[in-house]
């Protein structure tokens, strides 16, 4: 279960966000939601082994290509697609694994909890920010 408490907790703490799965294509939800958290001053790294750049931020294929600590590992993939990305967010030192509204895989996020990260699923990050903190101003 995801608490108010925590999911809040972690938007206050996170910096950089891992998104695995961000689509370049601007119709898609995962593009509105990562453009939302980018506004909101976080540092969205994309990755998705089929793009190169979205929101003028390099894509990586992996997230163990990312050559910075990652606090959150954002996962826009089918359920059955998590197991690696978990494994590979465990590997990288990630602190945190958030499954969008409509993905959980509790094996996987079990397993994240025993390596000490904190898992969040089936919760919308934008939804969560918006409503546990607030959108600013886009411009300040």
């Amino acid at each position: 279960m995801n608490s108010d408490s925590e999911m809040k907790e972690i938007l206050l703490a996170a910096k950089t966000i891992a998104s695995v799965g961000l689509s370049s294509n601007m119709e898609k939800e995962s593009y509105w939601i990562a453009s939302y958290l980018k506004e909101q001053g976080y540092h969205i790294i994309p990755v998705n082994p089929t793009a190169t750049e979205i929101f003028g931020e390099k894509v990586y294929a992996s997230l163990s290509d990312i050559p910075v600590p990652v606090d959150v590992v954002q996962v826009f993939r089918k359920p059955e697609d998590v197991p690696p990305v978990v494994d590979e967010a465990i590997k990288i030192g990630a602190k945190i694994i958030w499954m969008q509204e409509g993905i959980s895989h509790e094996e996987s996020a079990q397993k994240a909890r025993d390596a000490g990260l904190q898992v969040v699923m089936n919760a919308c990050m934008r939804a969560a920010h918006r409503r546990l903190i607030g959108s600013k101003p886009i411009g300040l």
